[in-house]
């Protein structure tokens, strides 16, 4: 399957070098690019039932023929690990009857969740078909399209045509396809979302109609439908303040290094996670992820709320939210120019001394990127922007180091004198 990239692009789940974040790092660049060019966006976020469970085995072996040309003895290995599947529930000393499992993929195995994405790899067809971008991960799948306000009728015809397709796709494949589950958000300007008539914003899937959120949660982060990423931010940080307290009241019990590793597993964890979609928000937005982990740098060193929090931070050597989304955005570039990202993210960026006609250019020769033009600011917000913008601003010597490891560790040390240069020197 990698060899010969057998599998769709889009498709992050169980693959090296994809994840959730990558997947969600490229569905809010074309949101943000296609706002910023004055349209107005609509993300399916469509819900599969038991979708692992219900996989045909039968389906699933022709599919592994015909499509990806597994056969002979590698076909009878895999006919041999689904068959003669069985179950039974144990309740404390009570057994159930033992029921067959002629249906399903071990969603716990290495080889399971690796079926699962073959035996559904073909359903992109169905989005290129429509022109309708698409991004899965395992059986969460999105479609995303944009238009300008005067085509949104167009627009919404080939989103409900989409969804009907794969409902009948499913049916094809013994899944099932939950209409009323399934999400609809709109993203856009205040003021292009304000052109469009309620009645165009829904759709019509047989007897189904999909009512548009005004907030949806893809992947484990919450977009909301003006992107500001207020609501994302506050549920991570209730979260987090939850977590805070549940470790304080242990504190005295663990001591600073298990506390240190405690809060990195339960809070720095969940504030890193997708941050990159963050990068140029307000401060005022990004203040309460600040609060939260200046809370934690307390907890760990067991300061009061009184302390001042900038000595805390460097001692932890944890750099604040603003100086961790660049971090971020940096280290997924490298992974990018060093093909270690996926292809989806890898073709957001264009080093200039690629482009004929700025090969004379002094930035041609200092591993420059180029930096997409933008009509508004909001536009910045974009991956393929503000990953450029960072990426060249960065030392040359940082970023002309291959080796990940060394990257890292570059980068961080040159991070954590940007953001507390004048205090380092103090200290």
């Amino acid at each position: 399957m990698d060899k010969y990239s057998l599998l769709p692009k889009t498709q992050s789940a169980y693959r090296d070098h994809h994840s959730t974040e990558t997947a969600l790092v490229r569905v809010h660049n074309d949101i943000v690019t296609a706002i910023d060019h004055g349209d107005v966006c609509a993300l399916v976020l469509l819900d599969l039932s038991a979708a692992f469970d219900t996989v045909d085995h039968s389906i699933l072996l022709d599919v592994l023929q015909n499509r990806f040309g597994v056969v002979d003895n590698a076909q009878k290995w895999i006919d041999s690990y689904l068959s003669d599947r069985t179950q039974q529930v144990c309740v404390e000393t009570d057994l159930s009857t033992i029921s067959p499992m002629p249906y399903g993929v071990p969603q716990g195995s290495v080889l399971g969740p690796k079926q699962f994405i073959a035996y559904t790899e073909d359903i992109v067809g169905i989005f290129d078909k429509l022109n309708i971008t698409h991004h899965g991960y395992a059986d969460d799948t999105q479609g995303f399209a944009h238009s300008s306000v005067p085509n949104i009728k167009i627009m919404v015809s080939a989103l409900e045509q989409m969804v009907k397709n794969v409902s009948s796709w499913c049916v094809s494949r013994r899944l099932q396809l939950n209409a009323s589950k399934t999400e609809l958000i709109w993203f856009g300007m205040p003021t292009s979302l304000s052109k469009l008539d309620p009645n165009d914003m829904r759709l019509h899937v047989g007897d189904v109609i999909i009512e548009p959120n005004d907030v949806v949660r893809d992947l484990g982060v919450y977009f909301d439908s003006k992107l500001s990423m207020r609501n994302h931010i506050s549920r991570i940080t209730r979260l987090c303040f939850y977590q805070l307290r549940r470790l304080r009241t242990i504190r005295h019990h663990l001591g600073r290094h298990v506390t240190q590793q405690l809060v990195s597993a339960f809070v720095l964890s969940r504030i890193d996670y997708c941050n990159a979609l963050l990068a140029g928000l307000p401060a005022s937005t990004l203040a309460p992820l600040q609060r939260c982990q200046n809370a934690a740098a307390r907890l760990v060193l067991n300061l009061k709320t009184s302390d001042h929090i900038t000595p805390a931070l460097i001692e932890l050597h944890w750099l604040p939210i603003k100086y961790r989304i660049i971090y971020k955005l940096c280290l997924l570039v490298h992974k990018s120019l060093s093909l270690t990202a996926p292809s989806y993210l890898r073709e957001l960026f264009i080093p200039i001394s690629t482009i004929q006609s700025r090969t004379s250019l002094r930035s041609a020769s200092s591993t420059d990127l180029l930096i997409p033009a933008t009509r508004l600011q909001f536009g910045d917000r974009a991956f393929a922007v503000a990953g450029s913008h960072q990426w060249n601003l960065l030392p040359s010597q940082i970023r002309t180091i291959s080796d990940i490891g060394n990257f890292k560790r570059q980068l961080k040390t040159h991070l954590f004198v940007q953001a507390f240069g004048s205090q380092l020197t103090v200290i």
